[in-house]
């Protein structure tokens, strides 16, 4: 038998489908890796994981494993979210008083231990699936796996965890509002999140049943592919089940067009270092072919709204049956809170309801009618715990601000780890797309992971007839002078900032508005965000014409000390310009001072 998985210690082994294929191909037994998931997981000590342990049974069921028979998932640990029924389990959906042995597996998970999975135990959630956060629950709340200060998200939390905390290759969870893409990003690992009847919800404890799908925690891309491709199959005991063509990676449009919020509606509730993120990743789009379309995503957002200020927080009541009634006292009190607030809702509000969510999908269907997908942050921001048991409501809504429209709209998305922001917290971008394009969607998920891994361009990359060009206004992607330098053939290199010895200027004049950026000396200064582009060197001079003064082409010093030509000002200019230079950027100046206008008209 070879030894390399034998010799090499089970504490390093990537918990991915492909690394354990290939160690149980070398000999390494099922019960050793579910032994050392639950190693993992004691080690870690975090008690919020786990609503039901099942530890004894899934090394039993490991250990009466005999030689690899083939099946896809053979001797591969996975973990549940406590709302889906695994047979001689109990379900809980985070309420104790709710909690009863199931005696069936839901119809996804008699799907996965058909091809030989193995259940780990009953992942933690937000009581009955209600909330982005991960606190609402009566058992300890799970610890974030990237910083325990910050929320899990929800309501699939435990499951987030448990995939970011590499215990587990995949686990499963639900989405109504974002429930699969939230704790996705705010864990940094992959949340698929399928067209809605494509998984079925037999088994599942509902929280919406018309908006309802499982969804796929995994630690890449192609590991919840092979997830969502082994499970989806019609269930014609769901009536919503519906299928699609063959689950398999779809190539990408030649000519892809992607959606974004512009920069007027781009919402981050006052975290800059998202927003700049999100712009940054939205610029790599365009080295890998893509045709951005900013689009105003407002229409988006009262979608959004609808779903919790509208009648279908009465639908989570009937989830809940008579309990609102007969036992109050066993919910959460943020739960019970948020049910009780559906009990104005009228038929007649139903309908109304539904009228408005036509007019408002018909806006927003003619906003992306060109786009091949949609792309937005995961998150708007990132939340803490405290803030949270400051404000229970008030954080959890700005969490769905892109995700609560998603399943309202009949999309299907993907949520994939990118390159870290600039203040190193995991960056996440959600590709969505329409109803029954999941495999395009995993497509672009997958390429834009490969990009990710790969990391930024550096200089070095640089063809024997480009230079590197560092612009810092209106020349950067999507903003208007930037068809100067496409058409010119430049293209993409990375974003990243200055030395911290420049000062930044909003100049005279226009349209359009021009920044300048002024070298301090020796002098203290900051750092600028800039966007670095190759242009090739023969469209140089052509390209430089065209610049007014008090502009020029200068050399540039980069964050980590690299030396580019780029845009800079000339000095005497800055005694009739605005010092922006706490902006950072001119991205986020414009987004203040659009900010500023609104709130001046609405005043």
């Amino acid at each position: 038998m070879p030894d390399n998985a034998l010799n090499a210690p089970l504490s390093a082994l990537p918990f991915t489908l492909p690394a354990l294929r290939r160690a149980y191909a070398e000999g390494l037994r099922p019960e050793a890796v579910v032994a050392e998931a639950f190693r993992r997981l004691d080690a870690i000590a975090d008690p919020g994981i786990f609503i039901h342990d099942a530890r004894e049974t899934a090394i039993a069921e490991a250990a009466a494993l005999g030689a690899p028979d083939g099946r896809p998932l053979w001797g591969i640990p996975f973990a549940v979210k406590d709302n889906i029924d695994v047979a001689g389990m109990p379900t809980t959906v985070a309420c104790p008083d709710f909690a009863h042995m199931a005696h069936e597996d839901a119809f996804v998970i008699a799907r996965l231990r058909a091809a030989g999975a193995i259940c780990l135990g009953k992942t933690n959630l937000d009581q009955f699936a209600t909330g982005l956060v991960g606190l609402r629950t009566p058992y300890p709340a799970p610890l974030n796996a990237v910083d325990p200060a910050i929320v899990p998200g929800g309501s699939s939390s435990g499951s987030g965890v448990i995939v970011g905390r590499q215990i587990v290759p995949f686990a499963l969870g639900t989405d109504t509002a974002g429930s699969g893409r939230v704790p996705a990003a705010l864990n940094d690992v992959v949340g698929l999140k399928p067209t809605i009847g494509t998984l079925s919800a037999s088994g599942v404890a509902p929280a919406c049943r018309t908006l309802d799908t499982v969804s796929i925690f995994a630690q890449t891309v192609a590991d919840a592919w092979d997830i969502y491709a082994l499970t989806a199959a019609h269930d014609p005991a769901d009536a919503y089940s519906r299928t699609f063509p063959a689950p398999k990676l779809s190539a990408l449009p030649p000519s892809m067009r992607i959606a974004v919020p512009d920069a007027a509606s781009l919402m981050t509730y006052g975290d800059n270092v998202q927003a700049d993120y999100f712009r940054d990743i939205i610029a790599r789009l365009r080295t890998i072919g893509a045709v951005v379309e900013e689009v105003d995503f407002t229409p988006f957002y009262a979608i959004a709204e609808m779903l919790y200020q509208g009648p279908w927080v009465a639908e989570r009541i009937a989830s809940v049956g008579a309990r609102l009634d007969e036992a109050p006292e066993t919910l959460h009190p943020t739960t019970r809170a948020i049910l009780e607030g559906g009990r104005h809702f009228t038929a007649v509000d139903a309908f109304q309801a539904q009228y408005r969510l036509a007019e408002l999908k018909q806006r927003c269907l003619e906003e992306i009618a060109e786009a091949d997908f949609i792309c937005v942050p995961t998150i708007p921001r990132f939340v803490s715990v405290q803030e949270v048991e400051a404000d229970a409501m008030g954080p959890n809504a700005q969490l769905g601000i892109y995700t609560n429209f998603v399943n309202l709209l009949d999309l299907c998305g993907m949520a994939v780890p990118t390159t870290p922001r600039a203040d190193g917290r995991p960056g996440s971008l959600t590709i969505l797309g329409r109803a029954g394009t999941d495999a395009r969607v995993a497509a672009l998920a997958l390429k834009i992971e490969r990009d990710a891994a790969s990391g930024p361009v550096e200089l070095d990359d640089l063809a024997p007839d480009e230079i590197a060009l560092a612009v810092c206004g209106a020349h950067m992607s999507s903003l208007p002078l930037n068809p100067e330098l496409t058409s010119r053939g430049a293209r993409f290199l990375r974003a990243c900032r200055t030395a911290p010895h420049y000062r930044f200027y909003a100049l005279a004049g226009g349209p359009p508005e021009r920044p300048g950026l002024v070298h301090t000396g020796d002098e203290a200064g900051a750092g600028i965000a800039v966007e670095v582009w190759a242009l090739p060197r023969t469209a140089l001079g052509d390209f430089m014409a065209g610049i007014p003064a008090p502009l020029s082409i200068g050399t540039v010093v980069l964050e980590d000390g690299s030396r580019v030509k780029g845009f800079l000002c000339e000095a005497y200019a800055s005694a009739t310009a605005h010092d922006i230079t706490a902006s950072g950027g001119w991205r986020s100046f414009l987004r203040s001072s659009r900010t500023a206008e609104m709130r001046q008209m609405r005043a």
